[in-house]
């Protein structure tokens, strides 16, 4: 049998760690019955996830920065998303509980961790020196880590919502908040995913008019982050004006989170994995 290399070992420890986190959860956050499982996240299970944060980290930082220069493909674009989103959960886990969101969030962070072994080209990307493409960067990861949290919990509320109406709550679901309350949640997570995601849009202007002399160039990618901006926007002034909420607010959630995930991730995929261009 050959030897593993080396450098493949830290994504293979990063994501084992993950997909054991996520077990764990799953087996003790999600029981048949509401009896039994522990409220909040222990000490040591907290601890447990820092380490794969780190681990996570670790690698990331030599995907995007090794030999250096920046490199960013799609496979590197959705490992950020998620260690960026598992981070924001495991702050705001201090403060709020966010029942059911472990299960799904740690295992597919350990797929994305070793997406960059399965598609190593990477895009290199240029003017990494400028503050403002360092700002717009760090603004449009931060949106799309909450955007992709947003999409979790809406699934899972989509999920809570159909056993409810079928009166199959027996499972695990019963260990959620109630919907209302995670429906407040998610309008939490959209609302401020939405301002750096404006953020985003006004700092990519910016960014375009010091680099190239012109406010926006119009190719799909700037074209479906508009569209993901319009989905949002309609959906935040439909809850506050009209009361949208249950099923309508899941829809309208995970279609702009499509749109937003094709912008840049959806593009890379095509041109480094369809068309084998990693420029």
């Amino acid at each position: 049998m050959q030897a593993i290399s080396p450098p493949i070992l830290p994504y293979l420890l990063t994501a084992s760690l993950y997909a054991f986190l996520g077990l764990h959860f799953w087996r003790t956050r999600w029981p048949r019955t509401a009896a039994g499982a522990p409220e909040g996240i222990r000490v040591w299970e907290r601890a447990a996830l820092a380490l794969a944060l780190l681990l996570h980290g670790s690698v990331l930082y030599g995907e995007l920065f090794g030999g250096g220069m920046m490199r960013f493909g799609f496979s590197v674009a959705l490992s950020l998303m998620l260690w960026l989103a598992v981070l924001i959960y495991w702050v705001e886990s201090f403060h709020a509980r966010l029942e059911g969101l472990q299960p799904l969030a740690l295992p597919l962070a350990g797929v994305c961790v070793l997406l960059p072994i399965l598609f190593p080209g990477q895009h290199l990307l240029t003017n990494v020196d400028s503050t403002i493409f360092r700002v717009h960067f760090f603004i449009a990861m931060a949106a799309y880590s909450l955007f992709t949290l947003a999409a979790l919990h809406a699934i899972i509320m989509a999920v809570a919502e159909r056993r409810l109406h079928r009166g199959e709550l027996t499972r695990p679901l019963t260990r959620l908040p109630p919907l209302l309350t995670m429906e407040s949640l998610l309008f939490r997570l959209i609302t401020i995913a939405f301002i750096l995601l404006t953020l985003t849009l006004i700092s990519g202007i910016a960014f375009s008019e010091t680099l190239f002399g012109k406010a926006l160039e119009f190719n799909h990618k700037t074209l479906l982050s508009i569209l993901s901006w319009l989905i949002f926007a309609a959906l935040l002034v439909g809850r506050y004006v009209w009361g949208w909420r249950g099923r309508k607010a899941v829809h309208w959630t995970l279609t702009g989170f499509v749109v937003l995930l094709l912008a840049y991730v959806g593009s890379r995929f095509v041109l480094e994995v369809v068309l084998g261009r990693a420029g």
